[in-house]
């Protein structure tokens, strides 16, 4: 008894001193953001707080934590966690036992001072079950009712002032795609951020909880006795992950005097809750008959999910949205490039023959531009896929691979995160945690990244520019997309391909089944794809650009400088040959460079590897980026602006140079075979290094991040081989 009553001491004490320590933290009011999936918990949140918006991963796990502020008074700035989705308070998955912790008050760093749950109108019967459990635990929670034009397409009516009473909470209707209801909502916040805890959670139970397990409740409260009589019981059922060892002793001695059965606890629970809701929805809500005519969705839905129909349609979805990322953005990108040739050729001509004008020239600039000039293709293809997501489409993209995933060892949940990997692996592997079967989780993470990722689209679109005609089919089809388009299923292919191989050596055996639930269409967010294109241009040129300056300066010093003397020897050895030949000063000022490159640090590590490569077609130059590279796919650009700058002092395009790049013989380095030889490899290569680290996180072992490293240099290798074999 006395160990027990320690334990009760020191949890209510943390409980007192918690608060406390996140005041002094903090003075931010912190709201938790929970729902069901499709619900339009993620359309609030963006209507909420817009731009002032922060990813991360919650302490410990890799699930996704999206937090933003928005003000709800003139004195009180506001927190929004936007939890993963979740259909009740018995979860199943990685990510609904993080929503449950934090609920559960179990998180260390995520403690909620109220609950915003949001409420699917045309399906309140089932959003209701996780209302009724928050609303028993004690907290403080506004219920919003989202897709309100969907219910009344339904013929569904709600009183929503009398399920107010009903449920004894705040109930708000709102449409955050047109921002209405916004007002009323913070209105509601900020009268219960006024009031205190007790007097803002609902003082009677939903059900009769304390008849579920009275004996065993009431020993638990007795030494906690600030949970509720509802968290009681979920202490009871998971203990195991809600306590410390101490408590694990305690409520185990507990379960075990009173004979507490959790199954047969939580059936009846789930079952008296149904019962109530039941009746809830008689008085408080009119719902149509069974003859109710089919939605547009349902009969959008016969076509998209069609056999044979469906999948051209997919198809034609995915023709159109690599064409657009190559016709949309050629123009912007031809000024950039233009406006960034412009400063160079300017500072050349102002600036001093110095170490410094050098470096801010064919370091600074020359990295810069190939930062710059990719932001219109990568704001395109978040775009178009921010709009397939808010249009619903994407989930039925799913619902479409189903039978093919199947077939090589995956189920329809992969096609998400291999979808997601288009423009990122790194989020896309951690989103596999959806997938309950462990095997199909694990191949999905060895797959994933053999989808081709936004930051190798300013590699496929340099290379694809050098070697294919910019040539129009019936006016409108761009031969350049078609090839993107191509090297977009490459990867896809090789991706089933790799999957169906190593299912054979995965022993793993667990059932699996494909459970999803369709969105109702919707015409897309146009405010929430502007706010999408600009986080991810932000992003890519924060992120990636901090990778590609860094490893375009130290690119600048190593192409600059070399051991001993080398380098003054070459300047020496040319100075002689100007003073003979002053005619001939420009060509000899070309080989000149030439030569001093060839005789840097970054020179000779280049040559070191080029025996390795060269059977693929690649010289020297190509060998420095397949290294830099590594840190991120998208350097490959940024290291050939600076090794062609530090070369060449003319004020060319980077894609000029390109072209008029030669070999020691005089052939061309960017032939037909070389650059798909090129693309193959970037398409099947594991070039970087954070998508290694996730796995290793996600894996919780380097078993199968070496593995994954191994076998994509292999088969990069060897279909590079053979194409360029192939086609010279």
């Amino acid at each position: 008894m006395k160990s027990s009553t320690f334990c009760s001491r020191s949890r209510n004490l943390i409980l007192i001193l918690a608060p406390t320590f996140a005041t002094l933290a903090t003075p931010k009011f912190h709201i938790a953001l929970v729902g069901n999936p499709n619900s339009g918990k993620t359309s609030l949140f963006n209507a909420l707080t817009g731009l002032n918006q922060k990813v991360g991963n919650f302490p410990g796990v890799t699930v996704d934590k999206k937090t933003g502020i928005y003000s709800v008074d003139s004195d009180k700035d506001t927190e929004l966690i936007d939890l993963p989705g979740t259909y009740s308070l018995y979860p199943r998955r990685a990510d609904e036992w993080v929503a449950y912790k934090v609920l559960m008050g179990a998180d260390e760093i995520v403690q909620p001072d109220m609950v915003i749950l949001v409420a699917d109108a045309s399906n309140l019967k089932r959003n209701l079950l996780f209302c009724s459990q928050i609303i028993d635990l004690k907290i403080p929670v506004i219920m919003v009712l989202t897709m309100n034009d969907i219910a009344a397409q339904k013929g569904i009516k709600i009183d929503i002032p009398g399920l107010e009473v009903e449920l004894g909470i705040p109930i708000v209707a709102v449409n955050p795609r047109k921002n209405k209801g916004l007002t009323e909502l913070k209105r509601a916040i900020a009268k219960l951020t006024r009031s205190t805890p007790e007097a803002s959670a609902r003082s009677n139970d939903f059900i009769n909880v304390a008849a579920l397990a009275p004996e065993a409740i009431q020993e638990v409260r007795a030494f906690y006795p600030d949970l509720s009589e509802y968290a009681a019981i979920h202490h009871l059922i998971n203990y195991e992950e809600l306590g410390d060892g101490t408590e694990h002793a305690f409520i185990s001695e507990i379960i075990t005097r009173t004979g507490f059965n959790a199954t047969k606890t939580q059936a009846e629970e789930i079952m008296q809750r149904y019962n109530h809701i039941r009746q809830v929805m008689q008085k408080k809500v009119v719902e149509p008959g069974p003859l109710q005519k089919k939605l547009f969705s349902n009969k959008l839905d016969n076509i998209l999910l069609h056999r044979t129909w469906g999948h051209l349609i997919l198809l034609a979805v995915l023709f159109l949205l690599f064409q657009s990322v190559f016709a949309l953005a050629s123009y912007p990108m031809e000024l950039i490039e233009w406006c960034f040739a412009q400063v160079s050729s300017w500072l050349t001509a102002s600036l001093p023959e110095v170490w410094w004008s050098d470096l801010l020239i064919n370091g600074i600039v020359a990295g810069l531009s190939g930062i710059m000039v990719f932001i219109p293709q990568i704001m395109i293809l978040f775009g178009i896929i921010t709009m397939l997501e808010d249009s619903g489409y994407m989930a039925r993209i799913g619902f479409l691979s189903d039978r093919l995933m199947r077939k090589v060892g995956l189920n329809g949940k992969s096609v998400m995160p291999m979808i997601s990997s288009f423009a990122c692996a790194v989020p896309a592997i951690m989103s596999a945690r959806n997938i309950e079967n462990k095997k199909e989780r694990l191949l999905t993470i060895m797959v994933t990244p053999l989808m081709s990722c936004s930051a190798r689209l300013p590699v496929y679109t340099i290379l694809i520019s050098l070697v294919v005609d910019d040539h129009y089919y019936f006016g409108f089809v761009s031969l350049q997309g078609l090839v993107m388009m191509g090297l977009y299923f490459l990867g896809t292919f090789m991706a089933l391909i790799v999957s169906y191989v190593l299912k054979w050596f995965i022993h793993i055996k667990e059932k699996s089944f494909f459970i999803l639930e369709l969105p109702i269409y919707r015409a897309p967010r146009w405010k929430n794809v502007g706010i999408t294109m600009v986080e991810k241009a932000r992003i890519f040129v924060t992120d990636a650009g901090k990778v590609i300056m860094i490893i375009s300066l130290l690119l600048w010093f190593l192409s600059s400088f070399g051991p001993g003397n080398r380098i003054s020897d070459v300047e020496t050895k040319y100075a002689a040959m100007i003073k003979v030949a002053p005619q001939q000063t420009d060509s000899l000022n070309r080989q000149l460079s030439t030569e001093k490159l060839q005789n840097s640090y970054a020179g000779m590590l280049g040559q070191a590897i080029e025996p390795v490569i060269r059977p693929l077609g690649y010289d020297w130059k190509i060998g420095i980026a397949l290294i830099t590279s590594f840190a991120a796919r998208e350097v490959f650009v940024g290291t050939m602006a600076t090794l062609y700058s530090v070369e060449e002092d003319d004020d060319q395009s980077l894609r000029e140079k390109l072209q008029s790049a030669t070999h020691a013989d005089g052939s061309k380095v960017y032939t037909l075979p070389a650059a798909f030889s090129l693309m193959v490899f970037y398409v099947l290569a594991m070039q970087c290094m954070s998508t290694l680290a996730i796995v290793k996180r996600e894996t919780k072992s380097w078993k199968w991040p070496v593995f994954q490293l191994m076998y994509m240099t292999a088969l990069a290798y060897g279909m590079s081989l053979l194409v360029y074999t192939l086609l010279s």
